[in-house]
């Protein structure tokens, strides 16, 4: 289902290929045509793994749409779409992987986020979606981690189908994602998609036992660990704060050095 760039329409083609490449490969596997979006499409999918291999290991959630447009033009519908494929596929799926894993005391769980988490234009469903992700996987790790269910989230990248239909703005953002050091030998596949592969396998390997809530950029040649929201400052009174006394302290304090982003360098230096 949402074989589209903007979840409409479906085909089995994309699922029955890369079963196609598994067993050629030597590999076993096996395809669900329903859908994360809802909670029963995703109830189907966990039952026929668990039919199939008897047991439930590793969970990547990957599924995703897009319906870019800025926020004044935004249909509901652009947005119910976007966040119910990202960020209720992940609950749904999740939630009906858990009892398995925890039955068994073990289990991986990967969400697939995005770079546009941190803020991208044109993106207000995505980026909301994908940011939840990260929530969701904070919540998850410190509560499944008495199961040994290690929780973590990537932002992954490459040229698919989703990426080759984005407008020029997008793909000039992520096209900073991912580039060699200076002085590396030069790559000319930097946005293979398969670049992810190994690093998203090893986040579900037992040698990762130790890595839970964290977020990875798995883009281009390198691995990534980003940093955890954390405060960075304190501004401390003994007493309630006035509006005057905060408009004197601020921009000496918390404030002091930022800079408005949605207004351009040169601007900002003239201000």
């Amino acid at each position: 289902l949402g074989g589209a760039l903007d979840g409409s329409g479906g085909s089995q083609g994309p699922a029955d290929t890369v079963i196609a490449e598994v067993k050629t490969a030597s590999g076993n596997a096996i395809a669900s045509y329903d859908t994360v979006a809802t909670f029963q499409g995703a109830e189907k999918i966990v039952q026929k793994a668990i039919d199939t291999y008897g047991r439930l290991d590793i969970l990547c959630h990957a599924a995703g749409v897009l319906s870019d447009r800025m926020v004044f033009n935004m249909t509901e519908d652009e947005w119910d779409t976007v966040v119910q494929t990202h960020l209720y596929g992940a609950f749904n799926i999740v939630r009906h992987a858990v009892p398995h894993m925890a039955r068994q005391k073990y289990g991986r769980i990967l969400l697939f986020s995005s770079v546009s988490a941190l803020g991208n234009v044109g993106q207000a469903n995505y980026s909301s979606a994908k940011a939840g992700q990260i929530g969701l996987a904070n919540a998850l790790a410190q509560e499944l981690a008495p199961d040994n269910i290690t929780v973590n989230v990537v932002f992954p990248g490459g040229d698919t189908r989703m990426t080759q239909g984005l407008p020029e703005t997008s793909q000039a953002y992520i096209a900073q994602w991912g580039a060699p050091s200076a002085g590396a030998a030069e790559v000319t596949d930097l946005r293979d998609p398969e670049r992810n592969a190994p690093k998203v396998v090893y986040l579900c390997t037992e040698a990762a036992a130790n890595i839970t809530g964290r977020i990875f950029g798995t883009f281009g040649l390198p691995m990534t660990l980003y940093s955890q929201r954390q405060a960075i400052k304190v501004l401390h009174k003994d007493a309630p704060w006035t509006l005057e006394e905060l408009e004197t302290l601020m921009p000496n304090s918390l404030t002091q050095g930022l800079v408005n982003m949605a207004v351009p360098d040169h601007q900002a230096e003239g201000s």
